[in-house]
């Protein structure tokens, strides 16, 4: 299906961002396509306005702003995607790359972990770790009279 024809970018079965609201921005690429790569603008820049996003609550709008933390510019996040020599190779990656990024992003925290005692071995290593610390430590000394 090609990029136009597309509803926007399935983020989670729930999300789906609309076209309208990705920016996409092309560039000459570093990367593979020998002497066609001074001429073809196959780097591909995909950026999205998480701050103004209409289809994220206020609390995905929150968490997704703390998790993605530097990687958000003015509240806009951009994936770059260049691997590949053609610019519809890279497109498709940028999509994919940034669909992962926002899907991690919005997933609910995990279980909170309950406290837990050490085992008495664990304590009994950790004692027997410092003790031996201690004698290398006596060893250094100078004697005393």
């Amino acid at each position: 299906m090609p990029d136009d024809a597309r509803p926007g970018l399935r983020v989670t079965p729930a999300l789906v961002v609309p076209e309208a609201e990705l920016s996409w921005r092309f560039s000459r690429s570093s990367g593979p396509g020998g002497q066609g790569v001074n001429t073809t603008d196959s780097r591909v820049e995909l950026s999205w306005d998480v701050a103004r996003s209409a289809v994220l609550t206020d609390a995905q709008r929150a968490r997704a702003l703390e998790r993605l933390g530097r990687r958000v510019v003015g509240g806009v996040v951009t994936v770059a995607a260049s691997e590949h020599r053609e610019q519809r190779r890279n497109r498709e990656a940028a999509r994919v790359r940034l669909a992962a990024l926002l899907a991690d992003a919005l997933a609910p925290p995990g279980p909170r972990r309950g406290a837990t005692r050490p085992t008495r071995g664990s304590v009994e290593r950790r004692i027997a770790a410092k003790k031996r610390r201690t004698d290398v430590k006596r060893l250094r000394r100078p004697p005393q009279d």
